[in-house]
């Protein structure tokens, strides 16, 4: 009983000390001066290449539904519908992950 008294004695006379330590300055990142709107750019020019991404394989795989049934070859419809889901569940993913990513992490601050 004596040694659990004298610790919480001892860490009582510490918490002052030790909060500082423990709770981090709040620490939020900012771009260098001019490289905000290149940053800006090149996420920008990514999202258009998602974008172009998601039609290319949605036309793809629209268009392996018809050929591989005029060609009889039934793994080909397999892959289309496969694909096909595959874009749409991105899609859904795309529009759904930023708003989870920055729930998770609020405004960037540390």
């Amino acid at each position: 009983m004596f040694v659990v008294t004298v610790a919480a004695g001892a860490i009582a006379q510490l918490q002052p000390l030790l909060v500082p330590v423990l709770v981090p300055m709040k620490v939020c990142p900012i771009a260098p001066p001019g490289a905000q709107q290149y940053a800006d750019q090149v996420l920008g020019y990514i999202l258009w290449g998602v974008g172009i991404a998601f039609f290319a394989g949605l036309v793809l795989a629209i268009g392996a539904l018809p050929v591989g049934r005029w060609l009889g070859m039934h793994g080909a419809n397999k892959a289309a519908i496969a694909g096909l889901l595959t874009v749409v569940i991105a899609a859904i993913l795309y529009v759904v992950a930023p708003g989870i990513v920055d729930s998770i992490l609020g405004n960037g601050c540390i």
